[in-house]
């Protein structure tokens, strides 16, 4: 049985402040998967990211890679882009910290803003890009290191919807491409149901695991057609139904 890359067991956060976002989540992400996580605001979504990598520490609980740590990837809601630095140099900041040498790292980073569709812009400051744009270049940044596991934290949330569109068919072909597991952070159920080859559905805080809604066809015959199909409507109304249940069982019985 091949190992799964990355495995949660009971994981569980509880801030200084008392408040308990993350209640005993047990999750496992095979190599090469699309996974999404949906759940209410609050839910601990981006929490569970951020224990993930590193950022956050578990107040319970183990973070495992039975293969050991891959390259990790993050991209954020907000692209986060030095605004004093041009798109290649943003793009190349996990190389520099890395003590990559210039040369090489310089190429990489050329090389992921090409794969993001920003030929031409790499010398081009954060103020001159569409909000899209610097979508791209963090997302490029995140690619030049060149990682296995890309933790994505409702990235595309701010855009209009031809952007968010365009950018959903870019990232499944990266993704394709590179052979990356994608944790993926959104509120969007048309957007979970497009991508995801399987969505992990979260309560209401204390985020846990309500339920799992496995998708197909596979993410290579995804494209915009994809969208008008029948198969694209019921994983989406499968999402749906399971995100109100967890919300009607953590409401409780009516009166």
């Amino acid at each position: 049985m091949t190992l799964p890359l990355l495995t949660l067991r009971a994981v569980s956060k509880r801030f200084d402040n008392g408040v308990e976002a993350v209640g005993r989540v047990d999750l496992e992400a095979q190599e090469g998967e699309f996974v999404s996580l949906v759940g209410p605001s609050g839910c601990g979504k981006s929490t569970a990211l951020r224990i993930i990598a590193g950022l956050v520490a578990p107040s319970a609980g183990m973070v495992e890679f039975p293969c050991g740590r891959p390259e990790l990837g993050f991209v954020f809601q907000d692209p986060t882009l030095m605004p004093w630095a041009d798109a290649a140099t943003n793009a190349r900041l996990p190389l520099d910290l890395k003590g990559v040498a210039r040369a090489q790292a310089q190429a990489r980073a050329l090389r992921a803003l090409h794969r993001v569709g920003l030929e031409g812009f790499e010398k081009a400051y954060p103020r001159e890009l569409s909000g899209g744009m610097r979508m791209r270049v963090s997302i490029a940044r995140a690619i030049a290191s060149e990682p296995k596991l890309l933790l994505m934290d409702e990235p595309f949330a701010a855009l209009d919807e031809l952007s968010r569109q365009a950018l959903n068919d870019d990232l499944l072909k990266l993704a394709r491409e590179d052979g990356i597991t994608v944790l993926f952070v959104t509120h969007s159920v048309f957007e979970s149901a497009y991508l995801s080859s399987r969505v992990v559905v979260m309560t209401p805080r204390p985020g846990r695991v309500a339920a799992e809604v496995l998708l197909s066809p596979p993410a290579a015959s995804r494209d915009v057609s994809w969208r008008m199909t029948p198969d694209f409507a019921d994983g989406a109304r499968r999402v749906s139904d399971a995100l109100k249940s967890a919300m009607q069982a953590a409401q409780g019985p009516g009166p």
